[in-house]
């Protein structure tokens, strides 16, 4: 079962499969070498916000490695482990976005082929069982074969791991294949702390025929290329730099699937295995482009072939993404995966000529390909090609738009001159165009972006949204009317805006949620505190319309952002960046991209998703106000809140902290609302009479007649009857805001923060939706870790080191628990265990080191007797240590002036002395330590009685010798 007769000498029908390749490693660590099988994690990150995607095989098992693992879980049971885990590189560190299609070997998505032995085997079985696999399973010719290792580094006094070369020479490798490479090839490290150890790799030579192509090894040719890396983890980076030999060494190895059967299939492209060539011949069938050539470079006219490999490796990507339940979306991994979307329809339609669809045709090929390894792309077939659909068709209409605005722009442009950043940034703001299809489109006409001034847009941009333009500075004057402005649009006649259409929206049949479009009049221009009928391109201004649909910033929420058009004129955006009420008008902030008049008729297209979020959120501002009421008593008053996309803000009376009980009973009557899916409704009344509704939430404001009552599910009307209690069991407020329809919505609902602003009031932050059930996944895994710290520090620990490490992974992991964005309740009982922890280690290591120092004590006074001077040197792990040992021979030998020295590991010397109350001020410490560190080239300080300092251990023997010298010249 383990032989295809193949080799990659021979190519040909006979080569294996990629399903087979995948299969016969699998079955080969199960089966011949006892490693239990794992399925593949999602991509998704399980409570690792360091990561936007899982983007290695070792990821799931970081716990292990860093030792959080809980005991009791079943992760910390595994000892041999095999798997084949979906990786996806775009975006944060591990970025392949870019580079993807212009080569033939990078990809955003990639299987990673790996082996695991936590605790268990270590180098010579690791290395055995991967020549044995590659050698006599897949049939690779050894001579093809070359394998590296970590040639040592002097400054960190690490030396070669000749270990792991001696495996490989013991196997049978020529010394010929077997290379030392430095510590940027062959040292693999987790992060800036953590577990990393040395790593031996496998390279392949594509082209043998007998030549010797170690010259070639990590050189970055194409011909010579690394198949397998396997890291021995023996070491942990401390947060000083200095490594610790691990107490428990791990195997960590991976392998491409995709290299591997470029090698085994007897090919030189990735491209042209069979995890590709179904999908670039179905891209083929579906658009009007020549077959793929898999040609690169220049010799690619018209970068065809790179439009069929950006195309097959992104639908892979958006695939195994949207199985795993990431979405084409505006933050995080959504985000990047929105712009893997985007790019690849761009390719579609432009390069390859492909009809829209084509995107989402391509995915049963997919399933084929994957679905066998992956059986979560067969169950969600149907919703991959919905949500690529729909993604698709919302960017072809804006990339069509954005394509006849750049021509339009490059035709008015004077010959020799940069592209407008202010186009640019409509492009980017408005129709949501990556800047590099942006820059690419620019590329293709041989003209550049006007880059400075982009970037100082987008800097005023960050800062806008940051809160950091201050009142008086440009902005504002564009948008808050000044007295004498609203003056003359009263008297002039001017009408307030009509800002109802921003109400108009409905529940579609699917569950989503429908806007209507609306259509308005320019009324008048404002800038500079000056009203004006017309303002040219490039300039900022205010835009006050006769009726809007965008939401002005009010009621604690933010303003809706999108961008309006001229009728008739549909390549031309000005994008709205904010909204403002002022007097009744709404003042629209744009950057005029061309010249705007009053009387111009526009179409106004609001940011649905920023609006849906920001709907999604005050809702469940309403739903936390009516549970803190529930929960805390009647007397529980609204201060203040604020909305945005992101989070909500709530501040709020309170007696007195509210306790971790409280926090978690609130979020219960919230999840509980959610849970029963009520309908929001929502209806203007007079103000007199909505001021009558027993138990309706207000704030202390202006509020307008007549007002808007947000009621959740009970009718305004049923409310509103004059012996009504449905307000007092229900959340029913006076509410400007817009809101969901529906509150299951909201889908969930995590308190992060909660702290008192000033003695009675309170505030809290809170997540919905993804965000909370992200913050929740933060909060099990820091519990699990905690729970593991706890554990370990119930054991008895005899060894003043490794409880100071215990100690400091206590402190590593409060500052994490701190920062986390993580639920408020969990974050307080997690910080509760942490401060017992840390005080437990604390009292340990004082008590080692207290029983170190004793032993240390007895010896010099049995040496010394009652002696008026001891000067020695003695092991001591710290100063703390060294002085502890100093204060017990003065206290048992009051008569006696002690100094000790301790050399230690790294060259240094630590001093520590006490002198005589007898010998004073004649002798004095400081003076003592001083004199002998500085014979140390050292530093040293202290008081005339206790003094401390270090130095260097090439001058030790000396500073023994000025020790004596000036203690003698001073008794």
């Amino acid at each position: 079962p383990w032989r295809w007769r193949c080799s990659p000498g021979r190519g040909g029908a006979a080569c294996p499969s990629a399903g087979q390749i995948r299969a016969a490693f699998l079955r080969f660590f199960e089966e011949r070498h006892g490693h239990r099988r794992l399925p593949s994690a999602p991509v998704r990150p399980r409570g690792d916000p360091s990561l936007l995607f899982v983007n290695a095989g070792m990821n799931q098992f970081k716990p292990i490695f860093l030792g959080t693992v809980h005991p009791r879980s079943e992760l910390a049971q595994h000892r041999r482990v095999v798997n084949s885990q979906k990786c996806v590189r775009a975006g944060g560190k591990h970025n392949d976005l870019e580079d993807v299609g212009r080569d033939t070997y990078h990809h955003t998505f990639f299987e990673m082929l790996g082996n695991w032995s936590f605790g268990d085997y270590f180098k010579e079985e690791a290395c055995s069982m991967a020549w044995e696999l590659l050698t006599e399973v897949y049939e690779i010719p050894r001579d093809r074969l070359y394998v590296t290792y970590f040639g040592g580094d002097p400054s960190l006094g690490l030396s070669a791991d000749e270990e792991c070369r001696d495996v490989w020479l013991r196997l049978g490798v020529p010394a010929s294949h077997v290379l030392p490479f430095p510590l940027k090839d062959n040292f693999w490290e987790m992060g800036d702390t953590g577990p990393c150890g040395p790593c031996t790799e496998i390279h392949y030579d594509h082209m043998g025929g007998g030549r010797n192509a170690a010259a070639l090894v990590n050189q970055g040719s194409p011909d010579v290329v690394e198949i397998w890396n396997l890291v021995f983890m023996q070491y942990s980076r401390e947060v000083e730099g200095n490594l610790l030999p691990l107490p428990q060494h791990h195997v960590d190895t991976g392998m491409g699937l995709e290299r591997l059967v470029t090698v085994l299939q007897n090919k030189l492209s990735n491209y042209d295995t069979d995890l590709f060539t179904p999908i670039l011949d179905a891209i083929h069938k579906g658009c009007r482009a020549p077959k793929y050539q898999g040609l690169v470079g220049d010799a690619d006219v018209g970068r065809v072939n790179m439009a069929y490999r950006v195309v097959a490796d992104h639908i892979r990507t958006l695939c195994v993404c949207i199985a795993d339940g990431i979405y084409p979306g505006f933050s995080g991994a959504e985000l990047v995966l929105r712009r893997i979307l985007r790019r690849a329809t761009r390719f579609c339609s432009e390069v390859l000529q492909a009809p829209p669809g084509l995107l989402a045709s391509l995915v049963p090929t997919v399933v084929e390909v994957l679905g066998d390894a992956y059986p979560e792309l067969t169950r969600n077939a149907n919703q991959i090609k919905d949500i690529i659909n729909e993604n698709e068709a919302v960017f072809l209409s804006s990339l069509e738009r954005g394509r006849r605005i750049i021509e339009r722009t490059v035709q008015q442009m004077e010959p020799s001159t940069n592209f407008p950043a202010e186009v640019a940034w409509s492009l980017y703001g408005s129709l949501g165009f990556p800047l590099d299809l942006i820059d690419l489109m620019l590329e293709e006409k041989g003209i550049s972006l006007d880059s400075a001034a982009f970037n100082k847009l987008a800097l005023e941009d960050a800062k806008r949204k940051a809160g950091g333009l201050k009142a008086g500075q440009p902005e504002n004057t564009n948008t808050h009317l000044d007295v004498h402005s609203l003056a003359w649009l009263q008297s002039s006649n001017v009408p307030a805006t009509d800002d109802s259409p921003k109400y108009a929206y409905v529940l579609g049949q699917h569950g989503q949620y429908e806007f209507s479009p609306c259509q308005a009049t320019v009324l008048m221009l404002y800038r500079d505190q000056s009203l004006y009928k017309e303002v040219g391109a490039g300039q900022r201004c205010g835009v006050i319309l006769d009726r809007t649909n965008f939401y002005a910033e009010q009621g604690g929420q933010d303003s809706d952002q999108g961008y309006m058009i001229r009728l008739g004129q549909q390549d031309v955006l000005f994008p709205v960046e904010s909204v403002h009420l002022c007097g009744g008008y709404v003042i629209h902030e744009v950057t005029a991209v061309e010249t705007l008049r009053a009387g111009d008729q526009v179409q106004l297209f609001v940011d649905e998703a920023q609006r849906l979020a920001c709907m999604t959120n005050h809702t469940a501002t309403h739903l936390l106000n009516f549970a803190l009421r529930r929960v805390l008593g009647d007397s529980t008053e609204q201060r203040g809140s604020h909305v945005t996309a992101e989070r909500l803000r709530f501040d709020f009376d309170t007696k007195g902290h509210v306790t971790v009980e409280q926090l978690q009973q609130v979020e219960q009557v919230v999840q509980d609302l959610i849970q029963k899916n009520e309908a929001v409704h929502m209806a203007e009344v007079p103000l007199t009479l909505a001021r009558r509704v027993q138990g309706l939430r207000a704030v202390d404001e202006g509020y307008p007649d007549p007002v808007r009552i947000v009621s959740l599910g009970v009718p305004v009307e049923n409310v509103l009857t004059c012996d009504s209690k449905a307000a007092m069991q229900t959340s029913v407020e006076l509410c400007c805001g817009t809101h969901l329809l529906q509150t299951g919505s909201v889908q969930d609902l995590a308190i992060i923060s909660e702290r008192q602003l000033v003695k009675g009031i309170s505030r809290v932050i809170a997540v919905t939706g993804a965000r909370a059930k992200e913050a929740r996944e933060v909060g099990q895994c820091l519990a699990m870790e905690v729970d593991s710290v706890s554990l370990r520090m119930k054991e008895r620990i005899a060894s003043i080191p490794e409880m100071q490490n215990l100690s400091k992974e206590v402190g590593q992991l409060t500052k994490v628990v701190a920062s986390s964005a993580m639920p408020q309740w969990q974050r307080r009982e997690l910080q509760t265990i942490l401060k017992v922890l840390q005080r437990t280690a604390n009292t340990a290591i004082k008590k080692l080191e207290l029983q170190q120092a004793e032993k240390v004590a007895q010896i010099l006074l049995a040496r010394y007797c009652s002696q008026p001077v001891i000067i020695d040197t003695v092991p001591a792990d710290s100063l703390s240590i060294l002085m502890k040992v100093v204060n017990q021979l003065c206290d048992k030998s009051p008569g006696t002036s002690v100094l000790l020295l301790s050399p230690q590991p790294s060259g240094e010397v630590l001093c520590a002395c006490q002198v005589s109350k007898n010998c004073l001020p004649v002798f004095s410490a400081a003076d003592w330590a001083m004199a002998v560190c500085t014979q140390m080239e050292g530093k040293a300080g202290g008081s005339p009685i206790v003094a401390k300092g270090s130095g260097n251990a090439k001058g030790m023997q000396g500073a023994l010798t000025t020790a004596l010298e000036f203690a003698q010249s001073k008794l």
